[in-house]
C-alpha cells in the first residue's frame, strides 16, 4: 500500500487492478517505438519492451476532519461494459479498503473527478433487496457524493451509447435517487485544505483535486493525463477524451503551472511510484520520482 503525506493530510492508494500492455486503445500514439526512447518511464511506468503500465485505483484523502474517497474504480458485479474484462468483477476492493483502516461506513465524502466507468464503479454495490431481487445501493452510506454539475448534466443526457446508459443507471443514478449526491461547480472547495481545479477536455466537467496543508501541495490528476508518457508528449490525447484539443491545452497549461512550484502530482492511473514532481526536460517535461 502506498501512502503520501502533505502537511496534515494523508493520501492512501487502494488498487483495484493493474495492467501492463493493452493500453494502446487509450493512447494509440504510444507505440513501443515511441515509448522506449523516453527512458525515465522505466521501470515504474513502462517495461523494457515499451509496454505501458497502468493502474485503476482509488485515493483516500484523510484530513483531521474528513475521510474522502477520490474516484471509485470499476466495482464488482457490473455489466454492459465495453471492455469485456471489466464486466462482473469479483475483486477484494472493499476488504482492501477496510484493511487500510477505511471501512466503507467510515467514509464521509466520495468525490468523482468525472463520471467515466472506471471512476464511479464502487459508488454502488449489488445486494439482495427485500423481495429477493438484486438491487444497487450506495456503497458508502454515510457519505455525500460530490459530482460536477456540468459533468452530471452531460452524462444524464447521453442516450446514444448503451454502455454509458448502463454506467449511469447502476453507478450514478442509485446514489442520486438516495439523496446522497451534491452537484458542485468545477472550482468547489471541499474543506480548508482541499479544492477542485477545472481541467476540462477529457470530459466537459472534468476536475482535478488540489491539496494544500502546512505549506505543502499535492494534485490528484484525474484523467487530464492517463499516463506519464503524456508528460513527455502532452500532444498525445486519449481516445476517451471528449474534446482532444481542449484536453491537450489543459495538459500543456497544467504541466507548465506544475513545473513552476513543488507540487506532488499523484496520478489517478499512474502505476509504480504513482507520484512525483513535474520538472522541465529540454523542450518537454518529465515526472521526477
Amino acid at each position: 500500500m502506498q501512502k503520501w503525506r502533505i502537511g496534515k493530510i494523508t493520501v492512501t492508494k487502494i488498487v483495484e487492478m493493474e495492467v501492463t500492455g493493452g493500453s494502446r486503445f487509450i493512447l494509440p500514439q504510444a507505440t513501443y517505438e515511441e515509448i522506449l526512447p523516453i527512458k525515465w518511464l522505466q521501470p515504474h511506468f513502462a517495461d523494457e519492451r515499451g509496454r505501458l503500465k497502468m493502474s485503476i485505483h482509488a485515493l483516500i484523502v484523510e484530513t483531521p476532519e474528513r475521510r474522502i474517497v477520490v474516484d471509485t474504480c470499476l466495482g464488482n458485479d457490473k455489466q454492459g461494459r465495453r471492455i469485456p474484462t471489466w464486466n462482473n468483477l469479483q475483486g477484494p476492493f472493499l476488504a482492501d479498503l477496510a484493511a487500510a483502516g477505511y471501512p466503507r461506513e467510515a467514509i464521509d465524502t466520495v468525490l468523482c473527478t468525472h463520471l467515466h466507468v472506471d471512476h464511479v464503479g464502487w459508488n454502488t454495490m449489488l445486494v439482495d433487496g427485500p423481495d429477493g431481487t438484486k438491487t444497487w445501493v450506495p456503497t458508502f452510506p454515510q457519505a455525500r457524493y460530490l459530482m460536477g454539475r456540468v459533468e452530471f448534466a452531460h452524462w444524464q443526457s447521453q442516450h446514444e451509447r448503451d454502455d454509458m446508459q448502463a454506467i449511469f443507471a447502476d453507478s450514478v443514478k442509485p446514489v442520486h435517487d438516495a439523496g446522497l449526491v451534491d452537484l458542485v461547480e468545477t472550482d468547489h472547495r471541499i474543506s480548508d485544505e482541499i479544492c477542485l481545479v477545472p481541467t476540462a477536455g477529457h470530459t466537459p466537467g472534468h476536475v482535478s483535486v488540489l491539496i494544500r496543508s502546512e505549506g505543502e501541495e499535492a494534485l490528484i490528476t484525474g484523467d487530464f493525463m492517463h499516463h506519464p508518457c503524456q508528460i513527455a508528449r502532452p500532444q498525445w490525447s486519449s481516445m476517451a477524451d471528449s474534446d482532444p484539443d481542449e484536453a491537450r491545452e489543459t495538459r500543456e497549461r497544467m504541466l507548465e503551472e506544475l513545473s513552476e512550484r513543488p507540487v506532488l502530482v499523484i496520478g489517478t492511473h499512474f502505476a509504480g511510484a504513482t507520484a512525483g514532481h513535474i520538472v522541465r526536460d529540454g523542450n518537454a517535461y518529465r515526472l521526477a520520482v
